[in-house]
């Protein structure tokens, strides 16, 4: 499946918005939309269709998911009991790939979903190679006894993103994660308005 690997913070730039789980990089030194007249470029008023995409864009490109998985997962939250704008951030968080992120086990989720998709992640106690998968409460992650002293995860370890959010368990010392709750959206790093994104796919 295709993936972005073009340069990370000319993304954020675009977006004005610092995307903590893209890049450990800041637009801070440049924060104006790339190009050579991003420093220049006059800025009228919005239109509403702007603003609700590039509420849509900064969800998707900090995760890391193509249009269609993203569409996928709002159709999928819009049939759940719930608020649909909460419930997005939910799957969004409760992805394996952000949980070993958020976790502290990896810089940015697209290093997270490296580690999964080479088999360094077990899921209640057998390999975890999707990175899609969800995970639910009382779930127990672990890296594999040949990946405990990898050097990016003890990188990442030395110098986290963010303290572990509630909903998760973390034992630095044995590499492991226990889902301790269901997992929180209210405690993405990214701030949004999921009210437009939910307007956005409405229209």
């Amino acid at each position: 499946m295709s993936r972005y690997l073009g340069p990370r913070v000319k993304k954020m730039r675009a977006l004005g918005i610092n995307l903590p789980g893209l890049s450990r990089k800041s637009i801070d030194r440049r924060p104006y939309p790339p190009g050579q007249h991003g420093l220049d470029r006059r800025r009228g008023k919005e239109s509403a269709f702007k603003l609700r995409l590039q509420e849509k864009q900064k969800l998707r490109v900090n995760y890391g998911l193509t249009e269609r998985q993203f569409t996928r997962l709002v159709e999928r939250a819009s049939k759940m009991p719930g608020n649909t704008g909460d419930l997005i951030l939910q799957l969004l968080e409760g992805r394996l790939d952000n949980v070993v992120f958020r976790a502290g086990f990896a810089r940015t989720i697209p290093a997270a979903r490296q580690l999964v998709r080479h088999g360094h992640v077990l899921l209640n106690g057998r390999r975890a190679d999707i990175p899609s998968a969800r995970v639910r409460r009382g779930d127990v992650l672990a890296l594999r006894p040949r990946s405990r002293e990898l050097d990016v995860v003890a990188t990442a370890l030395a110098d986290p993103v963010a303290p572990p959010p509630a909903w998760l368990a973390v034992d630095p010392v044995a590499k492991t994660i226990r889902v301790a709750a269901a997992p929180d959206g209210a405690a993405a790093l990214v701030a949004v308005d999921t009210r437009l994104i939910v307007e956005f796919y409405a229209q």
